[in-house]
């Protein structure tokens, strides 16, 4: 399904329109309809997988020496993924990213995101309001004295950013990632 395509069938379903019949049960309904379209994006995202795509074929835990690390990845992704630094907010051209398909974690290629997933959150990182079940790991950080949710790819250990929650409907999350943590796989054509 075209990104477009989907896009427009899930406003259609997340459009409030419960609110315009004034009934509970409706609303109720309503919510479970938004539930179940997570869900299914959730179940179905294997369908903006390209064919033949370089992503970990486990989610076995992924460990290796620092120095390993080191030699693995750029210096900005190595900062961010294994010391939690954070990249400057509209630094990453995923924030402009369009087209349909999947977004992996850039330290073992583990799937997190897919294009359906994801949102313009206006901050200058890379959003999501929900992630591939099993994907992320979640602690707490407390490095700017409040707590935050942190939350790291679930095979690597490697950190992508915070969740917080005052993302859209239906789930009122924002999963926002570091873009320099991820690794882009288009549906059709070259990443």
């Amino acid at each position: 399904m075209e990104r477009r395509t989907l896009l427009k069938t899930l406003s259609v379903a997340f459009g409030g329109f419960a609110a315009g019949f004034g009934g509970q049960g409706l609303a109720q309904s309503s919510s479970a309809k938004k539930g179940a379209l997570v869900e299914d994006l959730q179940k179905n995202w294997k369908t903006l997988l390209a064919d033949g795509a370089d992503i970990a074929s486990t989610s076995e835990p992924l460990k290796l020496a620092d120095a390993e690390w080191k030699k693995r990845l750029s210096p900005a992704a190595y900062e961010v993924l294994r010391h939690e630094g954070t990249e400057r907010a509209g630094t990453s051209p995923l924030n402009n990213e369009k087209r349909a398909g999947v977004y992996v974690c850039a330290g073992c290629n583990l799937p997190l995101f897919t294009s359906a997933m994801k949102f313009d959150s206006g901050t200058g990182w890379p959003s999501y309001f929900t992630t591939i079940p099993e994907a992320v790991r979640t602690s707490k950080d407390f490095k700017l004295i409040l707590p935050r949710t942190e939350y790291h790819c679930a095979r690597c250990g490697g950190h992508h950013g915070h969740l917080f929650d005052d993302g859209p409907k239906p789930t009122g999350l924002r999963y926002c990632n570091n873009g320099v943590a991820l690794r882009f796989i288009p549906k059709e054509g070259k990443a």
